[in-house]
């Protein structure tokens, strides 16, 4: 699993003074942003849009909201990824307040791998499936 933490900011919210519900899918796009950053370096991801040319665009984003989050509080996003098929990622998302915490929101992102010069779908590159072996959720 990994996690990144964020404070919910006054940005994050809406009248009611709990998190809009479009900031959960910035949260989780937060959170795989990080991923690269943490186990490839700052620029890894960016190198792999601009000169490899492999993109990860969402095909299809879900999310059950369990409760609220609230400016002021820390948002514990957790990754891991449920299936690593062969030209595809579901990226399984939890967030968490962290104080008291509570599961706030469970989701999840189906993201196709696609060479962004053609925009067509490739195979996942080795090197991305290894960073991502560890996260794969183990049935049961």
């Amino acid at each position: 699993m990994f996690t990144y933490t964020t404070p919910v900011r006054f940005a994050d919210v809406d009248h009611a003074g709990i998190v809009y519900y479009p900031r959960f899918f910035h949260f989780f796009h937060l959170a795989f942003e990080e991923l690269w950053r943490a186990r490839m370096g700052a620029r890894a991801y960016v190198e792999l849009l601009d000169r490899d040319h492999v993109g990860f665009p969402a095909v299809s984003a879900s999310c059950d909201f369990k409760a609220p989050l609230r400016f002021g509080d820390d948002a514990e996003i957790q990754l891991t990824i449920s299936r690593l098929g062969t030209k595809s990622i579901t990226f399984h998302y939890r967030v968490w307040r962290t104080e008291p915490r509570e599961l706030a929101a469970d989701g999840s992102v189906v993201a196709a791998v696609v060479d962004l010069a053609k925009f067509v779908a490739v195979p996942i590159p080795s090197r991305v499936s290894e960073m991502l072996a560890d996260l794969v959720e183990v049935p049961g």
